[in-house]
């Protein structure tokens, strides 16, 4: 036992920090564990799990209980582990499809009178044939193709101004005149 009063409050503080950080270790190892276990089986819900230990050691490295590389390093053999993982094959009855008969629906009949109400507006609308809206985007879609792109107009302002040039004139007004050299003494 301490005598010391500063050890004595050291000593508390580390039974604090261990009860501490004893749930997070073993929320990580718990949740390590469940993990490889639904890998080596090939479970459908390893994936959750996997999920689930990251998280847990995450947090043990974020709160100190585990040193991050620690935690990287266990991290990266589950998701090693889980990649390697094949899922159990489950074997199921041969579902028998059968053969379906294509009836025609009958047809109903469309007047052309305007409807009196928003359902009736509904049916009519159910009632056309789909394959006359796909006609009219073929012609849409025909027409787009057609179209060709015009050539920028050389009439705009800003053809002109690209097509001129500037006079030589100006620049040959700022041009700088030779200075004379010194002679220098020989001696």
């Amino acid at each position: 036992m301490a005598n010391i009063k500063s050890q004595i409050k050291r000593n508390r503080q580390n039974d604090k920090k261990r009860l501490r950080n004893r749930v997070y270790r073993g929320e990580a190892r718990i949740a390590v564990k469940t993990a490889r276990t639904t890998i080596d089986e090939g479970a459908p819900e390893s994936k959750a799990a996997l999920m689930e230990a990251i998280s847990a050691l995450d947090k043990a490295a974020e709160q100190g209980v585990i040193h991050k590389n620690n935690a990287g390093r266990r991290k990266s053999r589950l998701v090693k582990a889980f990649a390697k993982m094949e899922p159990i094959k489950v074997e199921t009855a041969p579902v028998i499809v059968k053969p379906e008969v294509e009836t025609e629906p009958a047809k109903k009949k469309v007047s052309t009178r305007r409807p009196a109400t928003r359902k009736a507006e509904s049916i009519v609308k159910a009632a056309e044939p789909e394959v006359e809206v796909k006609k009219t985007t073929a012609r849409k879609q025909a027409a787009k193709k057609t179209e060709t792109k015009k050539p920028a107009a050389s009439s705009s302002p800003k053809g002109k101004k690209a097509e001129t040039k500037k006079p030589a004139a100006k620049s040959s007004a700022r041009e700088k005149k030779p200075t004379p050299k010194k002679p220098t003494a020989k001696k």
